[in-house]
């Protein structure tokens, strides 16, 4: 429990916090793009199929730092 009183653990949380979120809209923009080159009837699955992908991977690479 002393690694909540350690401000690096926080400046690292804070760090990592913002990355996670600048690299989620950079995943938004990034699929939305690829999936405005589809057909209409597609995109939506796209863009939903994407998101979960990138979720997903996310998810499997914080656990692999664990």
């Amino acid at each position: 429990m002393d690694w909540l009183t350690d401000p690096q653990a926080w400046i690292a949380l804070v760090t990592l916090t913002a990355l996670e979120i600048v690299l989620g809209i950079d995943n938004i923009i990034f699929i939305s793009i690829l999936a405005g080159k589809l057909p209409h009837e597609q995109q939506q699955r796209a863009r939903t199929l994407g998101l979960a992908l990138a979720m997903i991977s996310r998810i499997v690479l914080l656990f692999s730092l664990t």
